[in-house]
């Protein structure tokens, strides 16, 4: 597949539509090139053409998870690598149920003697079988397209953890709103685990700072002060005055 082809699979399959104008000012070639190129990919089924646009045939039935660890791999291995360098041995660590914080995890197991608490049961299994980590496992209801946990028995585990750093992530980046993701109980973990915390990391891959198709309604708790920002490319200077606050770190020193 060339470069082109998949960087176009890749966009419209993560946003579900975006028309081909946008397509090409993301690529940075002409609205015929966008066309001609995703043409096998319409011939084949992977995507649909409507009205200037395309439309991403990515079946209900891919596991969610799996299907956003798979998004921005290499962008989200970088940022976990720079993660777990922030992250000393015998640190303790709240982390969320992000794909991104997923990536965190896998990096972590360089480290020792972690203490960890999280609502992910992905991550709780990742960081387990290391020898010398403590890792509690919040909550008892898993959902069954993550495997986190937000029953009333997570919000008490969180709450009587006190932890170095919490490791949260966004599903997308508003210059004005901040930081958003879908679900309220999302943004009820994260502000547990912010109480808690005396430092917190935001990790986000370049996309969120991409408009998208099926925005996010809600916001993550602000940030500030030593609070910390990963990322794989610098964001938008858009976004100046929303990150003025934070320690902005760049993966790869891009």
């Amino acid at each position: 597949m060339s470069k082109y082809k998949a960087q176009i699979l890749h966009a419209v399959n993560m946003r579900g539509t975006v028309s081909v104008m946008e397509l090409a000012q993301i690529l940075g070639v002409s609205d015929q090139t966008i066309r001609r190129v995703s043409q096998p990919l319409v011939e084949s089924g992977d995507l649909d053409k409507v009205h200037g646009a395309l439309v991403s045939n990515r079946t209900a039935s891919d596991p969610p998870f799996l299907a956003r660890m798979n998004q921005n791999r290499s962008a989200k291995v970088a940022i976990a690598r720079l993660a777990a360098e922030i992250v000393p041995d015998g640190a303790s660590v709240a982390i969320d149920t992000g794909s991104t914080s997923g990536f965190i995890a896998q990096a972590l197991r360089t480290r020792q003697k972690l203490t960890v608490v999280t609502n992910s049961a992905f991550v709780a299994s990742t960081l387990a079988i290391i020898p010398g980590n403590r890792v509690s496992m919040a909550g008892t209801q898993l959902r069954d397209h993550d495997g986190a946990a937000f029953d009333r028995s997570a919000f008490d585990v969180i709450e009587r953890m006190q932890v170095d750093f919490v490791i949260l992530s966004a599903s997308m980046v508003d210059a004005e709103k901040g930081f958003l993701v879908h679900e309220q109980c999302e943004v009820d973990m994260a502000n547990a685990m912010l109480k808690n915390a005396a430092q917190a990391i935001m990790s986000v891959d370049h996309s969120k700072f991409l408009p998208q198709s099926h925005r996010p309604a809600l916001r993550q708790p602000a940030l500030g002060g030593t609070d910390m920002l990963i990322t794989d490319t610098p964001p938008p200077p858009a976004f100046n005055t929303l990150l003025r606050d934070l320690d902005v770190r760049v993966a790869g020193g891009k």
